[in-house]
């Protein structure tokens, strides 16, 4: 079989806001802040399942997600220990034949700020949201990458650099989905950072896009 490294991403150290989600959202063993975590996104999906036993068996991490769909399969480990996260990490992409280097570049699909949201979107936002909440007059930052796992690591980045609210992130799928709240000023600076993150990843490009 055929295997693809889509994403590979390892966040040196879980925000409280981005630690706090994937707690409430996962179904697996929860993370803490400042924890380390590793994000790993493969094509085809099932293989996903070969990989999370790979990594276990080699180390003591511990994983809080696992999906499983037809075309890609995302994987989250995580542990106080970062060389465990990292050595991990070496062992899945020894099984995958592959390097770091190997992983697709993100592109972005979408990236843009609305400014002073109206009461009505805020309540469907919020509606749909697991995050926090945002409150009319907040502006809010939103963030597509394709693959879809490397919004985690956006999402981690700007919570570092902002004082901002972790509205909702979605990493599977075709497309990563990041929305954040705030001050504006303090949403200009998250998505500074969240841009600057997503560009400073190397890897293979990606396919084109065709949105027919």
């Amino acid at each position: 079989m055929s295997i693809q490294l889509r994403t590979y991403i390892f966040l040196d150290s879980l925000q409280p806001q981005l630690a706090s989600f994937m707690g409430k959202t996962a179904r697996g063993f929860l993370p803490l802040p400042e924890m380390a975590s590793l994000f790993v996104e493969i094509a085809p999906g099932i293989a996903i399942n070969r990989v999370t036993d790979i990594a276990l068996k080699a180390t003591k991490v511990v994983p809080a997600v696992q999906v499983v769909e037809r075309a890609y399969g995302l994987l989250e480990i995580h542990e106080h220990d970062k060389g465990e996260v990292l050595s991990a990490g070496a062992r899945i992409l020894d099984y995958l034949e592959v390097a770091e280097a190997d992983r697709l570049k993100p592109r972005v699909a979408t990236n843009q700020i609305i400014r002073s949201i109206e009461p009505y979107q805020a309540q469907i936002i919020n509606r749909n949201s697991q995050g926090m909440m945002i409150l009319p007059g907040q502006s809010l930052f939103i963030l597509e990458t394709e693959p879809a796992g490397y919004t985690t690591f956006a999402a981690n980045e700007a919570e570092k650099a902002a004082r901002v609210f972790l509205v909702q992130v979605r990493p599977f799928g075709a497309f990563g989905r990041l929305w954040m709240s705030g001050p504006e000023a303090e949403i200009d600076a998250a998505a500074e950072a969240a841009s600057a993150a997503i560009e400073g990843i190397v890897g293979q490009e990606p396919p084109k896009f065709v949105d027919k």
